[in-house]
């Protein structure tokens, strides 16, 4: 399975230890990978410039570092209990970026192979959190939107729920039927923390159209860790989606976690007066982690607000104003998602997602 750069995406490995290759085949078939097992050095040597990911045991870099391979990434060093002085030897030779024990580093070979998988090489997406100015605002719904408007512009989209008291996102993206895991279900390794595989999460989630799929906080208990939040967020990210994360408006750990990650964080503010005051406590926190925040303000305000009026209160710039939808909140209780149909919600939903694009284009380019 060849990648667009030229490599192929199996992870090789060459031990003559059986125990530890049993090892390996167990935590590549976790990462969901392809191995390998070459059987000598020669078999190594024609490998050796293709392979997403080299492993070798102490064995086996004895026999490889005399033939001068050249450098490359990826090339892991493994072994079983403390590291002998005499490996340390070997992994300069092989040029090793990492020794690894086992078992004690599973996790993180987990997740190192996990990169070498499908996906690796898509390219790097886009993340963008919304988050609410005050409850009811609409964050959850824009949310919704921007993820369904996305994906009809030919994205794999990520929905992730980080709000454990915003209902679960499940039911506003039409998932609330479907089969699949929700953050309780879902254990990651390492504490939560680490690397997960963007093919691990479409499998194991419910996705409404093959297209979105959506992890969603369960209807009781708490929310992800912010590990976990960031572990998630990033396999969709490298796997070249669009991410989209309902942030609660509280400033919980996890909420400024994926704040710290995100291309864009969205600020859905009512042009009311207490809504700008309350969104100023929500931006707050934001800015000061220099999260790039922009605003979608939601009018009529029933005193004479208007978008610049919010913009101006709060210092922040605004992607777009929306007005009210007629039947949208019908269309929601029927179970229809929002953004799929035109109107205020999916102009905003669209001018978020330019917003993102060139966001992280920007960044691209820096």
């Amino acid at each position: 399975m060849a990648a667009r750069d030229g490599t192929d995406r199996r992870v090789v490995v060459m031990t003559d230890d059986e125990e530890l290759l049993d090892d390996v085949v167990r935590l590549a078939a976790a990462a969901e990978v392809e191995l390998e097992r070459v059987p000598d050095p020669a078999g190594l040597r024609r490998r050796w410039h293709s392979a997403a990911r080299v492993l070798v045991d102490e064995g086996a870099a004895r026999a490889v570092g005399p033939l001068r391979l050249g450098r490359r990434d990826g090339v892991v060093l493994l072994c079983r209990g403390d590291p002998p002085g005499s490996l340390w030897e070997h992994a300069v030779g092989v040029g090793a970026e990492h020794v690894v024990s086992l078992p004690e580093g599973e996790d993180w070979l987990v997740s190192e192979l996990a990169d070498a998988g499908p996906g690796d090489d898509a390219g790097p997406g886009r993340v963008v959190a919304v988050v609410g100015g005050r409850g009811g605002a609409g964050a959850s719904v824009l949310a919704v939107a921007v993820g369904a408007y996305a994906s009809t512009r030919g994205s794999r989209v990520l929905l992730v729920d980080c709000d454990p008291l915003g209902g679960g996102l499940d039911l506003l993206a039409g998932a609330e039927q479907l089969e699949g895991l929700r953050w309780s279900g879902l254990a990651l390794g390492g504490g939560g923390g680490g690397r997960v595989a963007a093919a691990s999460l479409h499998e194991a989630l419910p996705s409404p159209d093959g297209m979105i799929t959506v992890l969603a906080c369960d209807r009781a208990g708490e929310g992800p860790e912010p590990g976990a939040a960031v572990a998630v967020v990033e396999a969709g990210r490298r796997a070249g989606e669009v991410v989209v994360c309902d942030l609660p408006r509280h400033p919980t750990d996890t909420a400024l976690a994926v704040a710290d990650v995100a291309d864009l964080v969205v600020l859905v503010v009512p042009a009311e007066v207490r809504a700008v005051a309350a969104a100023a406590r929500v931006a707050e926190p934001l800015a000061e982690r220099g999260a790039p925040v922009r605003l979608v303000v939601r009018g009529p305000g029933p005193g004479g607000l208007d978008a610049d009026d919010v913009a101006n209160v709060l210092g922040l710039e605004v992607l777009a104003s929306v007005g009210r939808e007629s039947g949208l909140d019908r269309a929601l209780d029927q179970g229809r998602v929002p953004g799929l149909r035109g109107g205020p919600v999916q102009d905003a939903a669209r001018a978020v997602v330019d917003a993102l694009e060139a966001v992280a284009d920007r960044g691209r380019a820096a």
